[in-house]
């Protein structure tokens, strides 16, 4: 691929004969870089293509974020609007342009990410769900700055997300994964929900079945399932 608007890592894909290839987006979590889930493109499916971002604001020496926040006594956490904002329209055209130049539809998209990757993964989800086909989710948090941006309910009719956490994280809260699960699960989608013995990390087991949930997604068929 040619330069995007974001620094990128990839991985092409190699599908099977007469298989269409798909697209995988990574985004990192706080204070990581491109590096960081670019590592778990082994694990991934060979007919995916995998692109691992780097967030857009330094923080330091291979540092980077989607956006500053910053977190109250009580744990209110309070984020750069404008950071996000940016953000958020840079990953979309990101998406679009490699979905593009690779030629692949947005039915064969899935944007994913860890933490603050998450919730961008997450935003991206509920604010254009138009421009992929599903969203990985780990261990991450509904953004309440953006609510009023959702699409409306009828535009996830064919979409799928697979959410999961720790169940002792003590950097997003178990209860963030409840507010996800519960907003996703209102929605007409296919919702795929674990909480795991873990901290703020992704477990081996945890990663094995979202790599097996992301094989599944280019099955003819699929199910669905929300366990904890």
């Amino acid at each position: 691929m040619t330069t995007l608007p974001l620094t990128y890592l990839e991985r092409p894909a190699q599908p099977a004969a007469g298989q269409p290839a798909w697209l995988l987006v990574l985004m990192h979590g706080v204070g990581s870089n491109e590096q960081d889930l670019f590592g778990l493109a082994a694990y991934v499916p060979p007919q995916f293509h995998v692109i691992s971002l780097r967030a857009p604001f330094a923080m330091g020496m291979g540092a980077y974020a989607w956006f500053q926040f910053t977190v109250d006594a009580d744990g209110t956490r309070h984020i750069n609007v404008p950071q996000e904002q940016q953000a958020r329209t840079l990953v979309q055209q990101t998406i679009e342009q490699a979905a593009q130049q690779l030629d692949i539809p947005p039915e064969r998209v899935v944007l994913g990410g860890f933490s603050q990757g998450g919730i961008m993964s997450l935003s991206q989800l509920l604010t254009q769900p138009q421009t992929l086909r599903a969203a990985l989710i780990w261990h991450s948090r509904l953004l309440p700055e953006i609510a009023s941006l959702h699409a409306p309910a009828a535009a996830f009719a064919g979409k799928s997300a697979w959410v999961s956490h720790g169940t002792y994280d003590n950097v997003i809260p178990l209860t963030s994964a409840h507010a996800i699960r519960d907003r996703l699960g209102a929605l007409p989608m296919q919702l795929t929900y674990h909480e795991y013995p873990g901290a703020h990390e992704i477990r081996p087991e945890e990663l094995k079945a979202s790599m097996q949930w992301l094989q599944d997604l280019t099955e003819p068929a699929q199910g669905s399932d929300a366990d904890q």
